[in-house]
């Protein structure tokens, strides 16, 4: 089962999937992917590991998601939280250039979290609904992650875009929704 949540900054999403991570009942590995870059950051990721409870396991994996996945037990919950610093922290130490290999990992990412036996759960910013970027790399980013999103998304069981706290399921376009 994959579920995917997806809103823009302070929506709530990481909140939605950590009461989703603690509703299956199984051991829960959260794999982060931020960060500290500046004492702002640190304080941030802090503050999120205060969040979870002290019994999961933390991976913190900035660029290789797939490996942190592989050292999951199969039937374990695992959290990725989240997909947005990912793709930005391959493209920041790749370049632009590394776009289409981004996308082709978060696609094959996608199926292997959906085909094992815990749960997995994503969380991604939707960053396709604010300003276009005024930088080419900004702009490049938010196309590479928008495309990332939907290569996941594609896979997910279920999805969901949060708003102030509030879910709201997405439909499968393949059903016909």
């Amino acid at each position: 089962m994959l579920i995917a949540f997806t809103g823009g900054a302070r929506s709530g999403k990481s909140t939605a999937a950590l009461k989703a991570a603690t509703s299956t009942g199984a051991p829960v590995t959260f794999i982060a992917t931020a960060e500290a870059g500046d004492d702002e950051m640190a304080e941030r990721i802090e503050r999120h590991r205060a969040d979870r409870p002290a019994t999961w396991t933390t991976i913190e994996s900035p660029i290789h998601l797939a490996q942190a996945v592989e050292q999951v037990d199969a039937g374990a919950t695992v959290v990725i939280d989240c997909l947005s610093m990912w793709v930005s922290n391959r493209m920041l130490a790749q370049g632009a250039a590394c776009a289409r290999s981004i996308i082709a990992e978060a696609g094959d990412l996608g199926e292997r979290l959906r085909e094992r036996t815990g749960t997995s759960i994503v969380v991604t910013n939707e960053v396709g609904s604010g300003v276009v970027p005024a930088t080419p790399l900004g702009r490049t980013y938010r196309d590479v992650l928008g495309s990332a999103n939907q290569a996941i998304f594609a896979s997910a069981n279920r999805a969901y875009l949060v708003v102030a706290g509030r879910l709201l399921e997405l439909q499968d376009p393949s059903n016909g929704a």
